[in-house]
């Protein structure tokens, strides 16, 4: 629907080029941040990188970061402008801005259109030149798990690549990082639909269906070996397991959907290990889960994957990062909600995670571009030219700064035309305190958050401010406070609904006025003192809204 790469996929064709058929092995990836580490595990099974560049728009942050991981892998690359049969591409430019950035030379270049076909066989052709055909080792085997899915009727589907030996249907298989040993009941390539075959040789891509239950028992990154004799074999470099940087708690908007919402995650986690989830409970929402997600793209298709598959109206939490705490006693703990803080006076040292930001905007948006970066607590980098029109601005940012509207705001700078991505750096520390909110006196764990303190009471005054717009009047006069540990630091109430209960009285005596008003305020404080705030969804969603 957006146009976006989500998920790798893997094929093999058949291509002839100069009267010789030859077998390509493609991946396609995804090329947004949240999905980078689908790039490094596609990029370990590889040779080679055709690297497509589209002709209208030039070079994109995130190209920038994967032809950094390409190289670093010591793979071919064959560089491929893309679109140039658009009415307003500019391939020379965008030529130009390849050579810069990353000391291409012109000739090596390739030009064409997927769309129309122009160029595609002679890319083809420079494929055969550059990239190497992968080894041919007979033995042992030693295959690569760089993906898997789930089947409702076949159980795990795992994607793998074969570095060495061969596979067979029926073979007995081990995992060497599981330590597990299955039978291969089904061999076969993607072309581009699963096709069985007998086994697979060196240097093939394929799958192999071995009856595994649950998506848990594959490591993406093990190696795949034979059995027998799999004691010597060793095991491939892998790499690192995504992490999730990003966490929210989901909530069902009805408390008798828990069960349906449980089920949905337990279905969604099935095709998507990259994301995990924890039950927990809230006195304001109930009963719901804390989920953990690669980044603020990756938690919007969850959440939307839910909310339409299985037909769930849910309660989201504004989204957290993980914070790393020094306690005075030395042990260093990591959490990803304001709930899980100990109390202030344990606390030592207040960590937060760290990222480098690259941004490429036009050259006439910089001054703006860079006011944003400050504002989110940014710290300057460098800057890079690609062309006269367009530069790479370097940042180390906080991730909690740039988490919610930061690429929003990027965009509507730079009119449509700023691109971003972001590498991890570790966590630092800083000043950093929880913004408690309480509504009625009550503290309400999921509007809490954690903030810088200089930032502290512009937030507080600000979600104060929404949550006052939001939160339907009641009966009786809510108070809504925003507190640093035990000092509160702004307020603002939502006064009760009134009636006016003279409007009978045309005359008569005082007293008679006073005995209706007094009756009316300890009717007021009765249902204070029982009524219940009723906190509708939007009021969640203006903590978002007052982010910045």
């Amino acid at each position: 629907e957006r146009g976006i790469t989500i998920k790798a996929h893997a094929v093999t064709l058949p291509i002839r080029v100069d009267g010789t058929t030859y077998e390509f092995n493609l991946i396609d990836t995804p090329g947004h941040v949240d999905f980078s580490y689908e790039v490094s595990r596609s990029l370990a099974a590889c040779e080679g990188a055709i690297l497509v560049v589209d002709a209208s728009q030039g070079i994109q942050a995130q190209t920038v970061a994967n032809v950094h991981l390409a190289t670093e892998g010591k793979l071919a690359i064959v560089p491929f402008v893309n679109k140039i049969d658009l009415p307003h591409a500019h391939p020379l430019d965008v030529m130009g801005e390849m050579e810069k950035a990353f000391a291409f030379d012109v000739e090596e270049m390739m030009l064409g259109s997927a769309k129309t076909g122009e160029g595609v066989d002679a890319l083809f052709a420079a494929v055969v030149r550059r990239v190497p055909p992968p080894p041919g080792d007979e033995t042992p085997l030693r295959a690569l798990v760089f993906d898997s899915e789930y089947n409702e009727f076949r159980g795990v589907v795992t994607y793998i690549r074969l570095f060495s030996g061969r596979l067979r249907r029926g073979d007995r298989i081990r995992m060497l990082g599981a330590r597990e040993n299955y039978e291969a009941l089904e061999v076969g390539k993607f072309m581009p639909d699963m096709k069985p075959v007998a086994e697979l040789l060196p240097g093939e891509v394929g799958y192999v269906i071995a009856g595994i239950k649950r998506i848990q028992d594959v490591q993406i990154g093990d190696t795949v070996t034979h059995e027998e004799g799999h004691e010597t074999v060793e095991l491939l470099p892998g790499y690192k397991e995504p992490k999730q940087f990003v966490f929210c708690s989901l909530y069902p908007a009805a408390s008798e959907d828990y069960e349906a919402l449980r089920k949905a995650l337990d279905r969604l986690s099935l095709n998507d290990s990259s994301f995990s989830f924890l039950p927990e409970s809230s006195p304001a929402l109930g009963f719901g889960f804390r989920c953990g997600f690669l980044g603020l793209l990756h938690m919007e298709i969850v959440q939307e994957r839910l909310e339409r598959e299985s037909d769930l109206d849910l309660v989201q939490t504004a989204p957290t990062v993980t914070y790393e705490i020094l306690l005075v006693s030395e042990e260093v703990v990591r959490i990803t909600s304001p709930a899980e803080l100990p109390e202030p006076f344990k606390i030592r040292e207040f960590r937060e995670p760290y990222v480098r930001l690259s941004m490429i905007v036009p050259a006439d948006s910089i001054g703006n571009i860079m006011k944003l970066a400050e504002s989110r607590r940014g710290t300057y980098q460098s800057t890079e030219y690609l062309s006269e029109t367009r530069v790479i601005l370097v940042y180390e940012v906080p991730l909690a700064e740039i988490l919610y509207d930061f690429f929003d705001k990027l965009k509507s700078l730079t009119s449509g035309y700023g691109t971003m991505d972001y590498e991890w750096l570790g966590f630092r520390p800083n000043d950093l305190v929880k913004l408690r909110i309480l509504i009625g006196g009550d503290e309400v764990d999921a509007l809490s958050s954690i903030v810088h303190r200089d930032k502290a009471f512009r937030k507080a005054k600000a979600l104060l401010s929404s949550l006052k717009s939001e939160i339907p009047r009641h009966m009786f006069q809510i108070a809504l406070q925003a507190a640093i540990g035990g000092r509160v630091i702004a307020r603002e109430n939502i006064v009760s609904m009134a009636k006016n209960v003279l409007a009978k009285c045309y005359g008569g005596d005082i007293s008679r006025k006073r005995k209706l008003l007094e009756k009316q305020k300890e009717g007021k404080r009765r249902m204070k003192s029982i009524g219940r705030v009723t906190i509708p969804q939007k009021a969640f969603l203006a903590v978002l809204a007052s982010a910045d």
